[in-house]
């Protein structure tokens, strides 16, 4: 999995939900642009997924092109499912190993599968 595809996902850029209008979906570019070219500090960051990122004025216009596109918004909404914290009982900087059996969002999953300690 691409961490692009989360850094940069259109719906994390601009800070709104896949369910947004499209009215919706300008107006908070909008309001983004005129706040970087203020140079407030609260639109210099966006959280996504995988924790913060640096958010620019090419960025915001970027994503408000791929979203007014319906074939490139559905492949972004499939991508902005996640909400943009990290989850709360693992912290943004560490990355899980996909091979370590333990806690996680599905730690009984092993279990049921039969893919636990042997006796």
């Amino acid at each position: 999995m691409s961490r692009s595809r989360f850094v940069e996902n259109p719906f994390y850029i601009l800070g709104v939900r896949p369910s947004c209008t499209r009215a919706e979906m300008e107006r908070e570019g909008q309001k983004l642009l005129g706040m970087l070219e203020l140079g407030l500090p609260v639109a210099k960051k966006y959280k996504t997924p995988l924790g913060d990122a640096e958010r620019t004025p090419e960025m915001v216009r970027q994503a408000m092109a791929e979203l007014r596109d319906p074939n490139r918004r559905l492949l972004h909404e499939l991508w902005a499912q996640l909400p943009a914290e990290p989850l709360a009982d693992e912290p943004a900087s560490e990355v899980r190993d996909p091979n370590q059996i333990g806690p996680g969002p599905w730690s009984d999953a092993p279990s049921l599968l039969g893919l636990g300690a042997k006796k």
